[in-house]
């Protein structure tokens, strides 16, 4: 079935741009200003049909792909484009085809970090399930950006390695981890990296040693990388230990005891605030926000800085519980909360689209 390129601007629409946006952090292929939506809106894809497009052995599939199925909270419309990569080169070449027909996109592992918008987005999605494992030698792993993050944290400490053993926790994969610099209990992706490959929007693949690197709380220099495409692999360098397993189940244990594990979330929307010595969880909490809720989104009864999805809840539902999160904070505090979670909105200006 024929499909038609490239996108014509006139789908940036005005009418879409509401009052009093939350500030949401950028994604990890490139920036874009907050654009919300009513929760009446329209989808920008409803095809009854699936439609797809073959190139260079990938396969996009049109307006089909609900991203709602691509995030842990379960909230998003459909993309206009998806497509599925399982090696580099393929995710080069869906690159070089957004590039080529000038189709905005967007990389993803397991969303984990992610809240889409209803309308979907307008452009193409790029699953990342370049997921492979190397032992370059004992203690040091080469993953690819898609291997699961938690796998790797588990497998590192039952080969009796530290430095990974927050891992096991966050359900993310090794692209998303490092571009965010996760981290819990004292440890950070960061203090075990040696070195990362990517590859940047003009089609070159480069390998960054951790000197070259610059890391901090929930930041990394990938965020204000202009030319940075996506992570495609890597490397960590882990010292041995006999205590790592013990230490990873007593920290499993203790999430298990204080995270809603069977809700629907993104983990921790919120940064710690720095250099007050109390973490977002506790100010939510001495608000008395816990159990507040917007239509189908609520702050989580067990751990303050986790919003759970109560199964009907729309992004706006979510976004307006941000907000009302931060006021509420504000007020009663005067401490500016900043989210960790990266907020997907389905339209900006194809002019800088590269940026």
């Amino acid at each position: 079935m024929e499909i038609n390129f490239p996108f014509s601007t006139s789908r940036q629409n005005p009418s879409l741009m509401l009052p009093t946006p939350p500030t949401f952090t950028k994604m990890a292929s490139m920036a874009f200003p907050v654009v919300q939506s009513s929760r009446n809106s329209t989808p920008i894809f409803s095809s009854n049909k699936e439609q797809t497009q073959n190139w260079n052995a990938l396969k996009f599939v049109r307006g089909k792909k609900l991203l709602k199925d691509l995030s842990t909270w379960g909230i998003g419309g459909p993309c206009n484009y998806f497509v599925q990569v399982f090696h580099q080169t393929h995710l080069l070449s869906a690159i070089r085809y957004c590039r080529e027909f000038s189709i905005p996109y967007v990389v993803i592992g397991k969303g984990s970090n992610c809240l889409f918008d209803d309308l979907g987005f307008d452009g193409c999605v790029i699953l990342n399930q370049i997921d492979f494992l190397e032992r370059m030698e004992p203690g040091v792993y080469r993953a690819g950006s898609g291997f699961r993050f938690n796998h790797l944290g588990s497998l590192s400490c039952n080969e009796g390695f530290t430095g990974l053993e927050f891992a096991a926790g966050i359900p993310g994969t090794v692209g998303g981890a490092t571009y965010m610099n996760a981290g819990a209990n004292g440890q950070e992706t960061a203090n075990v990296i040696e070195s990362i490959d990517i590859v940047t929007t003009e089609g070159n693949f480069r390998t960054l040693n951790r000197i070259d690197l610059t890391f901090g709380y929930r930041s990394s220099s990938f965020q204000d990388m202009d030319n940075l495409a996506a992570i495609v692999a890597a490397t960590f360098r882990l010292e041995r230990s006999g205590s790592a397993k013990k230490r990873q189940q007593e920290l499993l244990k203790r999430r298990r005891a204080t995270q809603p594990v069977n809700e629907r979330s993104a983990g921790s929307v919120f940064r710690n605030p720095v250099n007050l010595g109390v973490s977002a969880a506790e100010l939510i909490d001495k608000a008395g926000l816990k159990g507040c809720g917007i239509g189908g989104a609520m702050v989580s009864n067990i751990h303050a800085n986790f919003l759970v999805n109560n199964g009907a809840s729309t992004s706006q539902d979510m976004l307006n519980l941000i907000a009302f999160v931060k006021d509420k904070v504000h007020g009663k505090f005067g401490v500016e909360l900043e989210e960790e979670v990266l907020y997907f909105h389905p339209y900006w200006n194809y002019a800088n689209w590269e940026r």
